[in-house]
């Protein structure tokens, strides 16, 4: 399976994506983030750690979730970018808007920071 879903501490909803985030699996990943969202869980971590690739279309599900979240007062955290996608990311200046962390555990702890998190 290439998107895997898991509950961490806090309630915050871990989703681990494995190989290319292109329009293959860009669907499957958007259709994950929203079946978490129609549950009303907006505190959630993307593990990328495992996808080498990432097109537009898989960019675009990422922050729509993340505006999705963000109305709601949660967030869409990213963890284990590699140097190739953290390149992407800065280019299209993602960086800025997604909180990023080498791994999924250091971005759920981050979740308790943000004001309002439940």
């Amino acid at each position: 399976m290439n998107i895997q879903q898991k509950t961490l501490p806090a309630n915050v909803k871990l989703v681990s994506v494995n190989g290319r985030l292109d329009q293959t699996l860009s669907p499957q990943l958007e259709a994950a983030l929203n079946e978490i969202l129609d549950h009303e869980q907006y505190q959630i971590v993307v593990d990328l750690s495992q996808v080498n690739y990432i097109n537009s279309g898989g960019l675009r599900c990422l922050v729509s979730a993340w505006r999705k979240a963000r109305q709601q007062k949660g967030d869409v955290m990213l963890s284990g970018l590699d140097d190739r996608l953290t390149e992407i990311f800065a280019m299209v200046g993602f960086d800025k808007v997604f909180h990023i962390f080498p791994t999924p555990e250091k971005a759920q702890r981050a979740f308790k920071d943000l004001p309002g998190f439940r």
